[in-house]
């Protein structure tokens, strides 16, 4: 039996959150969160919308999982981003404790891993699905910006 449910698989998911972002003039990371290979959050930057700096898809994925769970730790939960989570985002995974994080795009500017910052010791981190579309999305976005 084939398992579908693959980092790829929702990934693509994620691209998809990246992608209505793109269409709203926002930078175009998407993020979901998946327990038990259902989607429990879906979600993407709103900082434009919403006038809000903190207003990042990790952000806002985490707030939803954890209304959508009825608590604070997203333990069991996969988060599937775009772009490598900023300090900020890697600070709120952290404290959720969230279980893994799977990501896109490096951002080798602002990313979590440039900045040093720290996550929960028991998160496992993948990076690099589907890394050329993120990527591209990011670059065309910036490119149209110009």
């Amino acid at each position: 039996m084939i398992d579908v449910f693959t980092d790829v698989y929702f990934m693509k998911k994620a691209l998809q959150e990246a992608e209505i972002a793109f269409e709203k003039g926002e930078i175009p990371v998407g993020a979901i969160i998946v327990v038990a290979n259902k989607v429990i959050a879906r979600t993407h930057n709103l900082t434009e919308l919403l006038h809000d700096v903190t207003a990042h898809a990790e952000m806002q994925a985490i707030t939803s999982a954890a209304n959508f769970l009825g608590g604070k730790y997203l333990k069991d939960c996969t988060l599937y981003v775009t772009l490598e989570p900023c300090q900020m985002c890697a600070g709120a995974l952290y404290w959720s404790q969230i279980t893994k994080i799977v990501y896109g795009a490096t951002d080798e500017a602002r990313g979590f891993q440039k900045m040093g910052t720290q996550l929960h010791p028991k998160t496992q981190v993948v990076s690099g699905i589907l890394e050329k579309e993120c990527a591209e999305l990011m670059r065309n976005f910036f490119k149209s910006r110009r």
